[in-house]
């Protein structure tokens, strides 16, 4: 059982006032707000360590890269990789997923194929039609079906010898359904084609276990799990990462430089150029064990709970639409009013005088608003330090917006 009064006490911005109403933070699928023991974690990096990791012999110099060392065996535990190597420190998962597709152009080829789906959001989509362009592969994707399930038969048939990669988000940001990774992953291996995961919305609200999944590469960031902003992780599996080209050049990532050729360093540090968010990196272990302290079953049973209230609650409006009401969610739920001529924003703007933060708009998903025929929707995404007294804020405020918008 959570002591929700203890754990919301630990969080210093939500004690504040919107528009002179008690904040009632639900953009989790953003980003979530920081306890103050990672708050004071930043603070005494700052304060007693700051220095440059891996590059000088002095005392400051060894304590840093001790401490940012020590955060990736900390991810290594929390996600159950073999190797501290296959945790490679990105800047988010954004970045974690163009460092896989710019490696992967040394190997792919034209007649290739790479399976997207039409969950994704914009990061998981992007950068692998730049690939595909930049090698002549083709893309294909899993269609959604309109209750928001993966059509799996579909994807079934786009299997074939050609595929070599196949990228799907744990959870998705838009609608909060958790998709079947585990079923996309072992039909993709006996085509023999690697498979990335988005993790972003998922490593905050439920164990992941890398080598269960038996995923090829995992990508998430360290703002949505109580850690800072540009922070992220790629997880990927050390034979795979060493076949990869690097995704920037330039200083750590080097073994010898010569004027005419280099040669590279060794994992993680091939993939770490340049000087690392060291503090954001060593904070997100701080992050961890704030998550690990609570209990990753007990946040994964209170999100969901709170998924599931707000979802009967708002079933009761005649007037609000709930997409995919019906799917497995975690974390968060999308709605509109049915409403005509009111926009997604409409909504969010009259529950934020109410001091009501939610997401609105297309979430960086705008293959899932075309498939829904919809421009947006409002999103309520939950956190740890949400409670049942929130969701029954946001549906007076719902309540409040259908009466000002009629």
């Amino acid at each position: 059982m959570l002591n929700k009064s203890a754990i919301i006490r630990q969080f210093p911005i939500l004690q504040q006032k919107i528009n002179g109403q008690a904040l009632v933070y639900l953009d989790n699928g953003a980003t979530v707000q920081k306890p103050q023991r990672v708050i004071d974690t930043i603070a005494n990096y700052y304060s007693t360590t700051n220095s440059n990791v891996h590059r000088g012999i002095h005392t400051l110099s060894q304590n840093a890269t001790i401490a940012m060392e020590k955060a990736r065996e900390k991810v290594k535990a929390y996600i159950n990789a073999k190797k501290p190597k296959e945790i490679n420190f990105t800047y988010g998962t954004t970045d974690a997923i163009n460092l896989v597709a710019t490696g992967f152009t040394s190997l792919l080829q034209k007649g290739d194929e790479i399976i997207i789906t039409e969950i994704e959001h914009h990061s998981n989509i992007v950068p692998w039609q730049i690939l595909a362009q930049r090698t002549g592969a083709e893309i294909k994707y899993i269609p959604l079906t309109l209750e928001g399930k993966l059509d799996l038969d579909k994807y079934k048939s786009l299997l074939t010898d050609k595929t070599k990669m196949v990228a799907v988000n744990h959870v998705s940001n838009a609608l909060g359904i958790v998709n079947p990774v585990k079923e996309i992953i072992d039909l993709a291996h006996e085509k023999k084609a690697w498979v990335l995961v988005d993790g972003a919305q998922a490593v905050a609200q439920m164990k992941v276990d890398v080598q269960e999944l038996d995923v090829d590469f995992y990508a998430f960031s360290g703002h949505k799990m109580y850690g800072p902003t540009g922070t992220g992780i790629l997880y990927g599996k050390e034979e795979i990462l060493k076949q990869m080209s690097p995704y920037r050049g330039g200083g750590e990532m080097i073994e010898t430089v010569e004027m005419k050729a280099s040669t590279y360093a060794d994992l993680p540090f091939k993939f770490e150029a340049g000087t690392p968010n060291i503090c954001g990196n060593i904070v997100l272990a701080e992050a961890i064990d704030f998550m690990l302290d609570i209990g990753m079953e007990n946040i994964s049973g209170h999100k969901k709970s709170l998924v599931t209230l707000a979802e009967q609650k708002l079933a009761e409006l005649p007037e609000v639409e709930i997409y995919s009401p019906n799917m497995p969610k975690s974390g968060a739920i999308s709605f509109n009013l049915k409403l005509n001529g009111v926009h997604p924003s409409d909504v969010g703007m009259i529950l934020d005088k109410q001091g009501i933060a939610v997401r609105t708009g297309h979430h960086c998903c705008q293959p899932i608003m075309a498939r829904l025929g919809i421009l947006g929707t409002v999103r309520a995404s939950f956190a740890v330090y949400n409670t049942a007294e929130d969701v029954d804020k946001l549906v007076a405020g719902v309540k409040k917006a259908i009466t000002f918008l009629r």
